[in-house]
């Protein structure tokens, strides 16, 4: 089994997105667990909150296939890929970490550069991975954490409904 951490982030319809990504997750895969959700301020643009959290899956599926899956996950959410980087979105899936994967492969670069570069993927990956340690510092999540200016970036957990309400 191969560990898979992925970062999920949404500010249209947050909290209903991220409810359907992680059904989705779910379905796909046989374990999928979530560290708490976070809310955040958007980087980079005006806009409104992120809701951000970081889901752990243990998986035999090849890295190429969990792409294409996450992909059409995130269409299938309203993901608008023609839309500038740094703007609102349904949803966002970001690979953080493929076990101990380095290097680019399927496109993308693994760890992912954002672990060490943005509170909202940090703080909740030391959550659920404190003594895990990171493939290309070598530092364990929690020190990264601990290291972390957090002045920078401001992020808060919520409470979070994860049922949906009846209609």
């Amino acid at each position: 089994m191969t560990l898979l951490a992925l970062s999920i982030g949404s500010n249209i319809n947050a909290a209903k997105n991220i409810r359907a990504a992680i059904d989705a997750l779910r379905l796909e895969f046989v374990a999928v667990a979530c560290s708490r959700v976070y809310e955040s301020e958007a980087i980079g643009f005006e806009g409104d909150n992120f809701l951000n959290l970081v889901v752990l899956i243990d998986t035999e599926k090849e890295l190429a296939d969990i792409v294409s899956f996450l992909k059409q996950l995130e269409d299938g959410l309203g993901r608008d890929r023609s839309q500038q980087k740094f703007s609102g979105r349904p949803i966002d899936v970001d690979i953080l970490i493929y076990g101990q994967e380095t290097g680019r492969s399927c496109g993308i670069k693994l760890p992912r550069g954002e672990i060490t570069e943005n509170a909202f993927v940090l703080q909740p990956l030391a959550e659920v991975l404190p003594n895990q340690r990171h493939p290309g510092t070598g530092l364990l999540y929690s020190q990264l954490w601990q290291g972390y200016d957090k002045s920078t970036q401001k992020l808060w957990p919520i409470a979070f409904d994860w049922q949906v309400a009846a209609v």
